[in-house]
Order: C-alpha cells, then structure tokens, then sequence
C-alpha cells in the first residue's frame, strides 16, 4: 500500500519522561507504515527548556501559528524539586499555559468511551465535555513570598499614567501574595469558542464561575458570557433546540455528579485543569481523554491530557515494564492529522485517523488493555498488556484493515 501523502507538515511538540519514551514508537509502529509523516519538530522537553530559556516554547508556538495545527506531548512543569532533580535554572512557567496564552485558544477535552468500562459516577451516560479556558489566571501570574509583614497591595498604572490602589491584606508576619490577570478579549474568545462549540456538537454549555465571592473577577466572567449569549447565540440556541446554563462552581460540581452528562462544561483556567482530571478519570482513565486547543484565529494544537507518568518512568529507567496507557498520545496525532487532512482537503489522511481511533476503540472493547484499564473494564480483559504489547496489537490490527 502506498503511503498517504501529506502537504503541510504538523508542528510535533515533544516532552518528558515516559510519554516522551512512548512518543516514537507511536511514530514509528502506527503513523510512519501508513504516512509520509511531515512535521516541523520542537524539543520542548524540561532540559532543552532550560538550555534555551525556554525560547524553544515560544518558537513551537510561532510554528503553530505559521502552520495551523500542532501535537504535543506531555511536559513537566516544574516545582522545587523538579528544579534539584534536572539542576535547572529556575522554576519555569508551564509550557502549556505559555502556548495557550500565545494562542489565545480554549481546550476542550472530551472522554474516550468504550463499552466495557462504565463511568465511576453511575448517572453518567454521556460524554462531558470540558471547555477550558486557556489564558491567564494562575497560569501568568506573578508571585511575591514575603519576609516580614506589611501591606500587600494591587496596582494599576492606566495608559495615561494614573494609578489605581487596592489593599489586599494588611500582612502581621511573612506570607505569600499572588497576583493574577484576564482581558476581556480573551475572556469574550473563550465564550464564543464555548457556544460554538456546544452548536458544532448540539449540546447544552454549562459555565460555572464563583461570582458571589469574587465580586469583580469572576463575575466579569459571567457577565461577559451573558451579554455574547444574549446578543448572539441565544437564538441559534433556541433553534438548535439546545440551552445556556449558568451557576455557580460548587453548585454545578454537585448537579453533574447527579446528570447523565451530555453538555460542555465551560470552565475558567485552573477549575477546567482540575474538573477536567476529575471528568477523565471518573469516565476511566486520565489516559482516556482527548484535548484540543482551539484558537479564534484557526489554529489548533492536539496534546494529552494527562502528565509525564513519572512513576512509570522512574521503572522504564530500571529496565521494568510498564503497562503505560498510551490512548491520549495516539489521539493526540489522530486528531492533528483529521484536522490537517481537513485543511488541507485530503480525505485519505482523515480516514487513515478515524480507522486507528476505530482499532484503539475494538481493540479494547475485545478485551486487550493495559493495566490501568483492566482494573475496572467488566467483563474482565482478556489479556493485560504492557506499553509496547498495546502499540504492537494495535500496529498489526491496523495493518489487517489497511
């Protein structure tokens, strides 16, 4: 069988530990046999990060947005520790929230279902969707850890030099102060990207904020999205027969453990990082989950949503086996090629995607998983995989159907 040509290559973003062990034999036994794989490559792995001061995040960005879609694996964001453990100059910013900020784009993860592992929450009979915003926040903020006490403090200096105040706390010993930040661009992007994307896939969009405390803040985020919904979307809602539902954040956790799922959860910067953990793990697996991030200006980037599974790489570098769940990685390139197929008109390179999601799929409803998996699957699976077996059933049943 020829191999299935691509025109415009992917921007392939690498990463650390063991999803970046994972990364080439993801290559080299399920893409490489079938595509002329085209890819402009960045290292973003924590060690070239810190060689180039992290100039390498900022370039795979750049590319992202010359060449419109992305993959990324994942990467470390590193505490203290993770700084003693490389011997890196400082604790850098999360890549992640460095691209997504440069992108100005939400990510929208969406579980990976099969029939013989059944959500944790026994109510949940469709998937849910969590939109999250990817700007600002925790993400870009900036942090003081104080010596002593004092007057901890907000300052703002507008364009024509004026000054506005605001105390934060009157500190009586040390402590820590965090400073944060959105726009109201940004903030508008994620809402109209959220409404979109419940009508591209004609369900309801639930967004949560906690207004009632943070009476600025968060309720800028409500009030936005209101005011887009009201003049924009509220129409095409009604006649797609779907609907717009705001609460607030703990009011919404506690009705969608009772929900049979079915929306898009729009969720601010750190809730959707931690809410769309809860989402994926509860439907299975934090390896079961799929991750784009959409750009209002066209651009895409496919990424797991999990980390680096550290623990199962500190056995890797001992010579143990691990029966690492790879599914997240390999969606990650499915979806970067559907999507570069799609802009670049080549309907083979988005069959060739759809048929390998279709094998994961069967070939974990017919019983061969990795571990983590065979833990809750029912009936029991047939046989329990390590990372390479999982890669090699899959590499074999696709070459049978190819």
């Amino acid at each position: 069988m020829a191999k299935i040509q691509m025109e415009t290559p992917l921007v392939e973003i690498d990463g650390d530990e063991m999803t970046r062990v994972l990364w080439p034999i993801i290559k080299k036994k399920l893409i490489a046999p079938f595509v002329e794989l085209k890819t402009q490559y960045y290292d973003l792995g924590i060690k070239n990060r810190d060689k180039t001061d992290d100039q390498v995040t900022l370039d795979a960005a750049n590319a992202i947005k010359k060449y419109g879609v992305g993959v990324k694996n994942a990467t470390i964001t590193p505490n203290q520790a993770r700084v003693e453990e490389y011997s890196l100059k400082k604790q850098w910013k999360s890549p992640n929230g460095t691209i997504r900020a440069m992108l100005d784009g939400t990510v929208f993860r969406k579980p990976i279902l099969v029939n013989n592992i059944k959500p944790g929450v026994t109510s949940w009979k469709k998937p849910i969707i969590v939109g999250r915003h990817a700007y600002g926040d925790v993400y870009k903020n900036a942090e003081i850890k104080t010596r002593t006490g004092g007057k901890a403090e907000i300052v703002f200096t507008d364009t024509q030099g004026k000054e506005t105040r605001e105390t934060i706390m009157e500190l009586p010993g040390p402590g820590i102060i965090q400073g944060i930040h959105n726009t109201n661009a940004s903030i508008s992007s994620f809402a109209r990207a959220c409404f979109e994307y419940s009508l591209d896939q004609k369900i309801d969009c639930w967004f949560s904020t906690k207004d009632t405390i943070s009476k600025r803040y968060d309720e800028t985020f409500k009030l936005i999205f209101e005011n887009i919904f009201e003049h924009e979307y509220k129409l095409k809602f009604e006649t797609m027969g779907i609907t717009f539902f705001y609460t607030l954040i703990d009011d919404v956790v506690a009705r969608m453990m009772k929900s049979e799922g079915g929306m898009l959860w729009a969720c601010k910067n750190y809730d959707g990082d931690v809410m769309s953990d809860m989402v994926a793990s509860a439907f299975g697996s934090l390896a079961m989950m799929s991750s784009v991030l959409v750009s209002p200006h066209g651009y895409y980037e496919y990424e797991a949503a999990h980390g680096t599974v550290q623990r199962h790489y500190y056995k890797h570098l001992k010579g143990e086996k691990t029966s690492t769940n790879a599914v997240a990685l390999i969606y990650a390139w499915t979806g970067a090629l559907k999507k570069r197929g799609e802009m670049d008109a080549l309907p083979q390179l988005c069959a060739f995607s759809e048929k390998l999601e279709k094998t994961v799929i069967k070939t974990i409803e017919e019983g061969y998983m990795t571990g983590d998996l065979a833990a809750i699957c029912n009936p029991p699976a047939k046989k329990i995989l390590d990372s390479n077996q999982f890669i090699d059933t899959l590499a074999q049943r696709l070459k049978d159907i190819l």
